[in-house]
């Protein structure tokens, strides 16, 4: 779909739980149809890393904000934002308000002004829906069952972290469903309008094929 001079970008945002597969779906929605991509966990994971890395309380309010009005992309090249500890910071992080504040326009920026001139952008997070892109062409809700979900992290990892057991994963995964849900400023949830996705019983090429079709379907009503 061509985007005429001078219209807004299409932007298609997906929220969810961690290891609901809403990342894998959105590196494949934007590929697929030439949009760019953002993964603001990343934003998050990044402040997280970089006031672990500075010897920081990533409950610290102040310290964690100023980590994020510092935030460049560049800072945390080649720094490994995956591991559990940087994991369980950025849920800390994401609760700070200041902390939101800072990334939220940058967030706002790449939906607006796509990089490399794209036609359009993908988000994934948490509040992409109802707070960062309330106006997202599409939006998604994608979740899945917290067992499967574990299971999924826990293949991911078993590789690197030979040690680590599925029931850690499990009930980290419950502690960081509950801290997002609960927090006061910006909390996980679907939008009223946002397309419910359960993957818990679909392969991810049936996820994929399921978003398409709810993507096509608006973008031929929008012309």
């Amino acid at each position: 779909m061509d985007k005429a001079p001078g219209t807004p970008p299409l932007v298609i945002a997906l929220d969810g739980p961690a290891a609901s597969g809403k990342g894998t779906l959105a590196r494949l929605i934007s590929e697929h149809y030439g949009f760019a991509h953002l993964d603001t966990g990343t934003l998050y994971r990044g402040v997280a890393w970089l006031v672990l890395n500075e010897g920081g309380d990533p409950a610290d309010p102040e310290i964690a904000a100023a980590a994020a009005r510092d935030y460049a992309i560049d800072k945390i090249a080649g720094a490994d934002i995956r591991t559990k500890e940087v994991g369980a910071a950025a849920s800390v992080v994401a609760a700070n308000t200041e902390v939101r504040a800072a990334l939220l326009d940058f967030q706002r920026r790449f939906a607006m002004k796509p990089p490399k001139g794209a036609r359009g952008a993908v988000l994934d997070g948490r509040d992409i829906g109802t707070v960062v892109c309330p106006d997202a062409t599409v939006k998604f809700f994608v979740t899945a069952s917290p067992e499967v979900r574990a299971r999924r992290r826990w293949l991911e990892l078993e590789a690197s972290r030979p040690d680590l057991k599925e029931s850690e994963i499990y009930q980290d995964l419950l502690e960081r469903d509950a801290r997002d849900a609960a927090r006061d400023d910006a909390p996980m949830a679907a939008a009223p309008d946002a397309e419910l996705l359960d993957t818990t019983h679909l392969s991810i090429d049936a996820a994929f094929a399921a978003a398409r079709r709810v993507i096509d379907g608006v973008f031929r009503r929008c012309g």
